[in-house]
């Protein structure tokens, strides 16, 4: 007669708080469904900053000049203004993709109708106040100084309706997002990268570098300080909302009425 011998109690499964943890490359640890850090940082953004001026300079070579007065062509509209800024985001967005995971995650890219509502009053209210630095900045450094690269580039020159419509379309839809992708997008999560004591002061060190670079970087040294009050409510939105929809958002506002302004000036509506 045998006598059976007592089982081994089979080990319960891990209470999900106990799973193995994932260890990063450098050392922090991460919940299984957080996604690597990306291997991006600054060298991606003077990359993209180089791309953006190279191919300006050389569509603005190529295109050559208009003389006062004559009509814009099509395709300096197309070119010369669209072009650059759209190649440099379109190089931002493939290095999320090869050197991280990808630009929805990378560039905190999402639908939010919170964000929307955000950007929508942080934008107006920008506005506001961008609309009376811009007339106090004009009684200061005169209306010839305070005008941007893009309004000389139509002044005094007559559009086709077509053309003045996609000027119009890309200033106040496309062209903030293209450089929202750049700014607030790469060049945030290039300083947001640091290591930081705590993600606050990661967050208001990437606000300020992102502020001063955006209103540096359009080359336009009398609109500097005018161009921060603007870059000010935009960056504010990326800030609160942690997501890259707000300052986009805020962005389109700010420009919604420069946009009019040069879309009525280019057929000959008004003047600037």
């Amino acid at each position: 007669m045998t006598v059976s011998q007592p089982r081994e109690p089979i080990p319960e499964a891990a209470p999900p708080d106990e799973l193995p943890e994932e260890v990063t490359a450098g050392g922090e640890v991460a919940a299984p469904d957080t996604p690597p850090p990306h291997r991006w940082g600054f060298g991606a953004f003077l990359l993209v900053e180089a791309v953006l001026l190279a191919s300006a300079a050389f569509i603005s070579v190529l295109l050559g000049d208009v003389q006062p007065g004559q009509p814009l062509p099509m395709r300096m509209v197309l070119l010369g203004t669209m072009v650059p800024t759209m190649i440099a985001a379109g190089v931002a967005l493939l290095i999320t993709r090869l050197r991280g995971n990808g630009p929805f995650t990378d560039l905190r890219i999402g639908w939010s109708w919170a964000d929307v509502k955000l950007g929508l009053k942080l934008g107006v209210l920008g506005l506001g106040f961008t609309s009376l630095a811009a007339y106090v900045w004009t009684q200061v450094v005169g209306d010839a100084n305070a005008t941007s690269a893009i309004s000389a580039l139509v002044e005094d020159r007559r559009m086709s309706v077509s053309a003045a419509v996609v000027m119009f379309i890309y200033l106040w839809l496309v062209g903030p997002i293209c450089e929202e992708i750049i700014y607030r997008g790469l060049l945030w999560g290039a300083v947001e990268r640091l290591q930081w004591r705590t993600e606050r002061w990661g967050r208001i060190a990437a606000f300020l570098v992102s502020t001063a670079i955006f209103a540096a970087s359009h080359l336009e040294p009398l609109r500097t300080t005018l161009l921060l009050v603007i870059a000010i409510p935009i960056g504010l939105a990326r800030v609160f909302t942690g997501r890259l929809l707000g300052s986009v958002v805020a962005h389109q506002v700010n420009n919604f009425l420069p946009a009019v302004t040069i879309l009525l000036a280019s057929l000959g509506i008004a003047a600037f």
